[in-house]
Order: C-alpha cells, then structure tokens, then sequence
C-alpha cells in the first residue's frame, strides 16, 4: 500500500532563479557600499591634502612677515636690511640685530689671522657662531665664523678663516640675524621646498611643497617694484605664497592643467626699520 505525503509550499526548496536574484541584489548593495567608500576616502584625502597646503603656506608667509618686520633693526652702516633678488621664483635675504650682543676691540690688529682682542665681555658669543666686524662709520666690515670664544682672556678666535683686512682698535664685533629665503625646484621638482638659509649655515627646508614664492616691494614714492632701487626707500614688502599638494590628481588635468591642488596666500608687511 503506498502513502503520499503532501508538502506544503514552506516545505519546498529553493530554486536556482532565487539564488541568482539574491546574489544579484547583493552584488549591487554591496558595489554600491564600496562605491561610497571609495568616494568618502577619496573626499578625505583630499581635505586631509588642502589642510595641509593651507598649514604649509600660512606657516610660511608668517615666518616671512617675520622677519621683514624685523629687517633693518639697529644695523651698523653699510649693511643692507634688505636684499632683493627677482628670479621668479623670488629671493629676499633679510638682516637685522637684536641680541644686543657686541663687542669692540682694545687693540688694532697686526694681521689679518691674529686674534680679536676685545675690551668688553664677550661671553654673549660662542664657538662656530657668525657674526659681523666693522669700524664705525667706514660703511663696510664682513662676515666670519667664530672658532673659539676665550671669556677670561676676552679674546675671539677665528682659526678657520682669515679676515679681508687687519682691523683697528675700537672696531665692532656683533652678532647679528642673517637669514635668505628661497625656493628649492631643482633637488626634487616634483616636491618643490621653502629653503631658509642663516648667514654662514647650509640652507634647511622650512615647509614642504610650496610652488611659488613672489615678493613685490612698495616705495616711498607710491610705485611698487619687484626689486627696489634704494633700499631705505621701502615701505612695505607684498608677500605671495603658494602651497601645492602632496599627492597629483589625475582627475584635476580634465579641469585645470595641473595635476596639483594650489592655494595662494598673499600679505603686506610694513617695515618699521628701514629709512627712518
């Protein structure tokens, strides 16, 4: 005797058409979930590269403006505050003194090796510093590095180097900032550097991957000139700074013809120094 037994629809298998509608639905949802990653990692990589571009520019056009507020402070005649150089990008190297640290000396020099006897302290100074010797009013002296500072004896060493000249008694030794900013596009075109140079020193990198860097200098007479003719006749120094991205974009050639991402940041730096 033979037995049926009725199945009913919950009890039924499933198809091969379901199975494939199912992965299909899933496929889609889960494309469409990578999609957005991809697409919010993408956004985050890019506001992660304008922050810093920002970060690297605003640094840099602040330690600029810096310095020119600085440039000319309390310098010995002949010294330039400012030295201009349009070479696109531009140079400016600065110069100024704060420190109050300076001495003169207690007896003319009979060579131009011989050591620097000085009158006053000199324990302000130290081994492998630069600084500046000048007689007043002469309108010139030089650079040279200190290689021993003797404070009992009061007397200044300068082994490694000769000076240009035998100075007199009472010329002036003083330490004084120095400092040359320039645009690094040659050791790595690719991630072109802001460059700060120290009198006497090898030049550092001060921020990463700033394209641009323009200096215009507005004069006593009202015109404004990318390399000023006489320098006590500056008034202010326009700063122009332009940060790029780390990282190229394929995507941005379609729009602009850099692959690179850019901010311009731009001041004016008043100088309270310089022909007063």
């Amino acid at each position: 005797m033979c037995t049926w037994t009725k199945k009913s629809k919950s009890q039924r298998g499933t198809s091969f058409l379901e199975v494939m509608i199912a992965l299909l639905i899933m496929g889609v949802v889960t494309t469409a979930i990578f999609k957005l990653y991809i697409t919010q990692h993408k956004n985050y990589m890019i506001q992660d590269d304008i922050t810093t571009v920002q970060q690297n520019a605003r640094a840099s056009i602040d330690e600029l403006g810096r310095h020119i507020r600085m440039a000319g402070y309390d310098l010995p005649l002949g010294v330039p505050a400012i030295v201009a150089a349009n070479t696109d990008p531009d140079t400016i190297t600065i110069t100024y003194q704060t420190s109050g640290c300076e001495t003169k000396l207690s007896s003319a020099m009979p060579q131009p090796s011989s050591v620097l006897k000085c009158a006053s302290d000199v324990s302000c100074f130290s081994d492998s510093q630069w600084v500046y010797i000048f007689e007043p009013d002469s309108g010139g002296g030089e650079w040279f590095m200190i290689s021993h500072v003797q404070t009992a004896s009061k007397y200044i060493e300068h082994n490694t180097m000769t000076l240009s000249k035998a100075y007199s008694e009472n010329a002036i030794v003083l330490a004084m900032t120095q400092v040359k900013f320039f645009l690094d596009t040659t050791t790595d075109p690719d991630h072109p550097n802001l460059m700060v140079q120290l009198a006497g020193q090898p030049p550092q990198v001060y921020a990463e991957d700033i394209s641009d860097l323009q200096f215009q200098y507005g004069m006593r007479n009202g015109m404004v000139l990318d390399v000023p003719t006489i320098v006590d006749d500056i008034r202010e120094v326009l700063i122009s700074v332009t940060g790029r991205s780390t990282r190229p974009d394929p995507e941005l050639a379609q729009e602009v013809s850099s692959q690179y991402r850019n901010r311009v940041f731009s001041t004016r730096v008043y100088l309270r120094n310089v022909g007063i």
